[in-house]
């Protein structure tokens, strides 16, 4: 929350937790978060800066709805996009059959955060 501050007021923000106690597994890691205004490039900003590090993973924004969603692009590849009424199962079923998969996701997402922290706001 606070890497992304960094780049306007937040209205909305949402990192959900790496383990799911209750069922036992690693989950599907990803950022989403909706700026109180909109600043112009702040979007792409994000994005290059995320393009710009090792990451393990393929990593998108969409930002074709009201929030963005920083996520792996395998899970918007295979969902068919967030609109679609599958997400949900698409993402049930990585928690479930590819911990490595969660685990990869969850490793990059501290380093995209890092990354956003230490970089000079545009």
């Amino acid at each position: 929350m606070k890497a992304l501050s960094r780049f306007g007021e937040l209205a909305w923000f949402k990192l959900p937790a790496e383990y799911n106690d209750e069922c036992g597994y690693h989950q599907v890691a990803y950022i989403g978060w909706r700026y109180k205004a909109l600043q112009e490039g702040v979007d792409q900003f994000i994005e290059d800066a995320v393009q710009s590090i090792p990451t393990q993973l393929e990593w998108v924004l969409d930002a074709t709805r009201r929030n963005r969603i920083l996520l792996p692009n395998r899970v918007l590849f295979e969902a068919g996009g967030l609109e679609n009424p599958a997400f949900a199962d698409v993402i049930q079923r990585m928690h479930t059959r590819d911990q490595e998969f969660c685990i990869k996701s969850i490793s990059d997402v501290a380093l995209i955060i890092q990354h956003l922290q230490r970089i000079p706001t545009p």
